[in-house]
């Protein structure tokens, strides 16, 4: 097992350098953003507020901004909703909700408010209302007979300023959504059900909405009083084998551009939910990774999903003055680096100087992309950080190591103090996809036992008991009864698929008296 602080390179040569010459050149002070009206931020988010927690549907998990590694002129963003999907969980599976707002913002000029607007909303059809299934027999393609419960949307591109709407423009609509993948029987062939899923629109851009694997990788035992207080819990990717909703959108770069000789973008995803009075209020948002998790205290996780990026500054304290590396120094002993944390306000409130920060930045919490940067060809997880300029914090790819990133720049790693800490998970348990929408396909729900929490090689008759037995054994059902019961050995693991077939009501002779 790789330790918390195990050596890895400190990176000093990327990030480090850039953020040490803003600070040198007179960088942004806590004093300078003091003029910001109230506010919030934003964050990677699975559960991490308590309202939103409860209802899963509108729950933003993460939010990825990068130029398009096949097709640089163009920019990808990919927003997930949803947390925790197991790939299992039926009979109703996983749908977007039909009466919420999923919003991807854009601000092309640094002034803390959306430009650009992509709007999508959804709606739910059910074919037979008279079954339980979510499909009826076999699904080999997204308007098949025996998909019983499908999803479409549709997608609005609304043009604002100052924050009022100048245009609205539909750029799709009744757009088919990729289903839950419920298992091998149901979906024989659920690459093609989500390539089906991909749209173009007639001016460049590409559109998916629907499921696949988690993109997130993390060890969420830092709950555990930091890795269990010991180091003891680090390594296990406990999002391994989960599933979200996925929005995908590619969009050209000249589209969410304010100009050629501006190419930074800031990003951030919302959720609005309609209220019992017919309005609409927003209940999640996401820019950076990690801050409503673990920057924001108990008594800001709500206010944060509700608030807008241009009231960013009543959240200011909890950047400058962090609650997390003193829990690190009062566990682990490592002294917390001196505050005010102005390095953390440049990285995440105004973007780096000379790499993502625009000109002219009003400080807010926005995932920033410079546009312009190229992809890399061989991308390094610790981005910027280890001087790969095209990762996080410019923007995020989907492989980029944002827990190590952020436990080593909290720690101090632009401000002198150099470390090396990660929690040992440095890659996604499933390999992206090298096209558009490059999310992993989801987890299968007929992956098998093993998945979580089963011994291999368990003797599937012996789960089973002797309460389902195969029609012809001794003690079998009554005439017309049979059932189906096949067994099936994957990666050393054993599926189980029981499928009741002429099921008839079991027989039992009494005798009547006359």
């Amino acid at each position: 097992m790789t330790p918390l602080f195990s050596r890895r390179g400190s990176g000093r040569t990327g990030l480090a350098t850039l953020i040490c010459g803003a600070l040198a050149a007179g960088g942004l002070t806590a004093a300078g953003v003091a003029a910001l009206a109230p506010g919030a931020a934003s964050a990677s988010s699975h559960r991490e507020a308590p309202l939103i927690s409860g209802t899963p549907q509108y729950d933003n998990t993460d939010l990825y901004a990068f130029v398009s590694p096949d097709k640089p002129d163009t920019t990808t963003i990919v927003a997930d909703w949803i947390p925790f999907e197991e790939p299992a969980g039926g009979p109703n599976f996983y749908t977007f909700a039909d009466d919420a707002q999923y919003d991807i913002h854009v601000d092309n000029n640094g002034d803390a408010q959306g430009e650009l607007l992509f709007r999508y909303t959804f709606k739910t059809h059910t074919k037979n209302g008279n079954t339980f299934l979510y499909n009826t027999g076999p699904v080999t393609s997204l308007d098949d007979p025996d998909l019983n419960v499908t999803q479409t949307y549709d997608i609005d591109l609304i043009r604002l300023k100052n924050q009022h709407v100048v245009s609205d423009t539909k750029l799709a609509d009744d757009v088919p959504v990729a289903p839950s993948d419920v298992g091998k029987a149901s979906m024989p062939d659920y690459g093609k059900l989500r390539a089906q899923a991909v749209y173009r629109t007639a001016g460049g851009a590409a559109t998916f909405a629907g499921q696949a694997d988690d993109p997130f990788f993390a060890d969420l035992r830092v709950f555990d009083l930091l890795y269990g207080g010991n180091l003891s819990e680090v390594g296990r990717d406990t999002l391994k084998g989960y599933n979200v909703n996925t929005i995908a959108l590619q969009v050209p770069n000249d589209l969410i551009r304010e100009s050629a000789g501006q190419p930074v973008v800031g990003v951030w995803s919302t959720t609005q939910r309609r209220n019992a009075q017919g309005s609409w209020t927003q209940v999640s948002r996401l820019g950076n990774p990690l801050v409503n998790e673990v920057v924001n205290p108990q008594k800001d996780k709500d206010r944060f999903n509700a608030s807008q990026p241009w009231y960013d500054a009543q959240f200011l304290k909890n950047v400058t003055n962090p609650e997390l590396p003193k829990l690190i120094e009062s566990i682990y002993k490592i002294k917390a680096p001196a505050e005010p944390r102005n390095d953390l306000v440049d990285v995440f409130l105004k973007g780096v100087k000379g790499l993502n920060q625009p000109p002219n930045v009003r400080p807010s919490e926005e995932l920033r992309l410079n546009t312009s940067v190229k992809p890399s060809a061989h991308p390094k997880r610790l981005g910027v950080l280890d001087g790969d300029n095209a990762g996080f914090p410019n923007g995020r790819r989907l492989t980029d190591d944002v827990i190590d990133e952020a436990l080593q720049v909290v720690e101090g790693e632009l401000v002198g103090s150099k470390n090396d800490l990660g929690d040992a998970v440095d890659k996604n348990d499933k390999g992206f996809e090298k096209y558009f929408p490059y999310v992993a396909e989801p987890a299968s729900g007929s992956r098998g036992p093993l998945a979580r929490g089963t011994t291999a090689g368990t003797d599937v008759r012996s789960q089973l008991g002797d309460a389902l037995r195969p029609a012809d054994s001794s003690g079998g059902s009554g005439s017309g009864d049979t059932v189906l019961i096949a067994a099936s050995a994957a990666s050393g693991a054993a599926g189980i698929l029981l499928i009741g077939t002429a099921v008839g009501w079991w027989r039992r002779r009494i005798r009547r008296p006359y």
